[in-house]
């Protein structure tokens, strides 16, 4: 396994081979990292690939047909995986995960799933591509859960999150166990703001395509990362309560809802690859300073 380097004169971006994932995003201009350091003791993850899942599966069971499959981990399994570096630049690099032994036991398809990091200017973009393989029709959720750290100095519970052209957002939240509950609920923002709340629930989920960009900013307003995503039904924000950072997290599907008892195609916003069919989405982080 090995970390990559791509830089350019405003940043140094570091990705691994394990799990594709980002874990480095420094600014020269500000002397700052941007992302997390994944200290196991609060969150051992920096920006994880969610795939082929979105949170949790009911009892941590899906099925397909008739056919009953374990999923026992959130998120599924990607984000613990070994990717394949394919391609290299100096500012970008491509990895691969394909189908194996391991994963048609818990998800029975032939996939692949392509990672592009590519750098320009202050932006960082993160490109999906997922291929089906196989003979079947596949079925497959995909999120990014990339954690980012405040400006020096500033607290979270201190930043805001920015939510450019709204007024409020309908938002959704998972119980103790992980699973989506009915209840939508009204979040108020002032002047297109919000800020994080120990009274806030775990996750805010906004779905239906609400929100097509995010941002962290510092107290007075000013920038400092936004996320756009306007390919994406759902975009979540979470924030650990033991740790500084705040996860602005773009997904395709999410977690089952309480007492769902459905089949995976039932699933809210799963995704359809037919026989030798690809999609792709991509997203945009940019560091402002």
């Amino acid at each position: 396994m090995a970390n990559h380097l791509l830089e350019n004169e405003f940043l140094r971006v570091t990705v691994a081979d394990a799990g594709a994932e980002l874990i480095s995003v420094w600014n020269k201009t500000t002397g700052r990292e941007h992302i997390w350091n994944a200290d196991p003791a609060v969150w051992n993850r920096h920006a994880p690939i969610l795939f082929p899942f979105v949170g949790k599966v009911k009892d941590g069971k899906y099925r397909i047909g008739d056919t009953e499959y374990a999923m026992k981990t959130q998120h599924g399994f990607a984000r613990d995986q070994v990717f394949t570096c394919v391609d290299r630049t100096d500012v970008s690099v491509t990895h691969c995960l394909t189908a194996s032994a391991l994963t048609r036991d818990i998800y029975p398809f032939e996939f692949r799933l392509t990672v592009c990091h590519r750098l320009s200017g202050k932006e960082l973009a993160v490109e999906w591509t997922i291929e089906n393989l196989g003979d079947e029709t596949m079925f497959f959720a995909i999120g990014g859960h990339p954690g980012f750290m405040p400006p020096a100095g500033v607290r979270k519970e201190d930043c805001l999150i920015s939510f450019p052209g709204k007024a409020e957002l309908q938002y959704v939240s998972a119980n103790a166990a992980g699973y989506i509950l009915p209840q939508r609920k009204t979040l108020p923002l002032r002047d297109g703001f919000a800020s994080w709340q120990a009274d806030i629930p775990d996750t805010w989920i906004f779905e239906d395509h609400q929100v097509q960009s995010v941002g962290l900013a510092c107290p007075d307003g000013t920038p400092f990362v936004t996320l756009t995503c306007q390919a994406f039904p759902m975009l979540a924000v979470w924030a650990n309560p033991q740790g500084p950072f705040i996860c602005l997290e773009p997904w395709v599907g999410r977690a089952d809802d309480e007492g769902f008892t459905g089949t995976v195609d039932q699933k809210k916003d799963i995704q359809t690859l037919n026989a030798g069919a690809k999609q792709e989405i991509a997203y945009t982080i940019a560091f402002h300073g």
